[in-house]
């Protein structure tokens, strides 16, 4: 099993008769999922994903990595939430923060259209110039206003530089299947498309298209990523709780919630790790934060962030809990060298592998931030691998949906993101608006 959680600094907090008490409620809410009749219904197709992907899809998309390894330096991927962030997860977690840096076969990835940033383009453009490009936009509708800008200027960059029949080879498309501006656009330009299923949302979508193009051109084994996700899922369906760990997971957020936690804060150990807290963010924030209620999904790198927010852990409100990502294989040695003088007085650590000493700072925290009153909830995963990794995303997944269930809010729809977007869209003077913009403008003076 390469994802498994470790209870023993979360007991303290979470009596076995809770765990008991909840499995009623667990259970309704596990097979209101697997039985598709709750709400959201419509967005579930991640859950036979890893089994019932599109093979001959799955099979282009290694054809277009690799078209696109061979004839570009870097590319482009023009997505915002999770049109991006699963990519960019599987890319630092498997391969590293700093992948661009190394030395590799594969091209450069940046990630652009999940800001309005006028300094974050003009700098990627700067990167990008004198060197050849390719880009992969990925939006279902194609108005998304982040990554239809950088798709405009994106694309005019390329047409000038490769000219129209040139750009056409450069370009990919991730959009609806039959539907939208974007997919009309594209295949009239003759741009290679791939689907963003209808039934899979966005935060959801990392083993669709949407994450698997782009995490293949880095060179990571998608075949590996969904046989994860495949062996999480035959792991996963089963309804008791002491077998399924995801549905412990869940069983533990809520019992943590409702004793008044308001913060559920994830902690990773190593930089490849910073990504994932960002998607799993998403995932669980924009699948719970409804009808005033939910987790706040927070994060944390350690032992940074020891520096900084350790001190609020272990001292402040005690309206937190604590979910520890533990990566059993580092997949790295370094040894700590001797010091004749030891001038900083640390020779005691001479020859210790850097690993465990960054594992033995795991240890004294979750022992100190358990003491001070804090819950902690350690997920054991196995390796950095494209497998383990694939499995950990469908973890959170089933674990979210559950939870999102007994939350008795839809885990699968967002509709508190469209109130930026309308008052946006309003003092711009967008087309349709005009009445929301007096109304917004009044208020304003005012």
């Amino acid at each position: 099993m390469a994802v498994k959680i470790n209870d023993k600094f979360v007991t303290p907090f979470v009596g076995a008769h809770e765990l008991k008490n909840i499995r009623p409620a667990l259970h309704a809410a596990y097979n209101t999922l697997l039985s598709r009749n709750g709400a959201g219904n419509d967005f579930l197709g991640w859950l036979d994903l890893p089994v019932n992907y599109d093979k001959e899809e799955f099979a282009r998309i290694k054809v277009a990595a690799e078209k696109i390894k061979k004839s570009c330096d870097i590319l482009v991927v023009l997505g915002i939430g999770g049109s991006y962030l699963g990519a960019r997860a599987a890319i630092e977690f498997v391969k590293s923060p700093l992948y661009n840096e190394l030395k590799k076969d594969t091209p450069n990835v940046y990630f652009a259209g999940n800001n309005i940033s006028p300094n974050a383009l003009c700098e990627l453009l700067s990167i990008c110039k004198g060197r050849d490009v390719c880009i992969n936009v990925i939006s279902k509708s194609g108005t998304t206003t982040e990554p239809a800008v950088a798709f405009r200027v994106f694309r005019e960059w390329l047409i000038n530089k490769y000219g129209v029949d040139g750009a056409r080879e450069r370009i990919f498309v991730t959009t609806d299947k039959c539907r939208g501006t974007l997919k009309k656009f594209s295949d009239e330009s003759g741009y290679e498309t791939f689907v963003v299923p209808d039934d899979v949302g966005g935060r959801f979508s990392v083993l669709t298209a949407v994450g698997l193009l782009p995490i293949a051109v880095a060179g990571i084994d998608i075949d590996a990523m969904m046989q994860g996700a495949a062996d999480a899922r035959e792991a996963l369906t089963v309804e008791n709780i002491d077998e399924n760990e995801a549905l412990k997971y869940a069983a533990l957020r809520t019992i943590l919630y409702r004793k008044g936690c308001a913060t559920e804060i994830m902690v990773g150990y190593e930089p490849y790790t910073l990504m994932i807290c960002e998607w799993w963010k998403q995932l669980f924030g924009e699948s719970e934060g409804k009808d005033h209620k939910g987790l706040l999904p927070d994060s944390v790198n350690f032992s940074t962030d020891l520096h900084s927010l350790g001190q609020y852990i272990q001292d402040g409100v005690r309206n937190l809990f604590e979910t520890v990502l533990d990566v059993k294989d580092c997949g790295c040695r370094f040894e700590i060298p001797n010091d004749p003088a030891n001038v900083d007085g640390l020779n005691f650590l001479s020859g210790k592998d850097l690993d465990y000493v960054n594992k033995t700072a795991m240890l004294g925290t979750l022992i100190a931030h358990t003491d001070g009153g804090v819950p902690n909830i350690v997920l054991e995963i196995a390796d950095r691998s494209a497998h383990s990794l694939g499995y950990l995303f469908y973890f959170f997944e089933i674990a979210c949906a559950v939870d999102g269930y007994m939350l008795g809010v839809n885990p699968f729809d967002q509709p508190g993101v469209e109130a930026y977007k309308k008052n946006m869209f309003a003092l711009l003077g967008k087309p349709g608006y005009e009445a929301e913009r007096a109304v917004l403008e009044e208020r304003i003076r005012n």
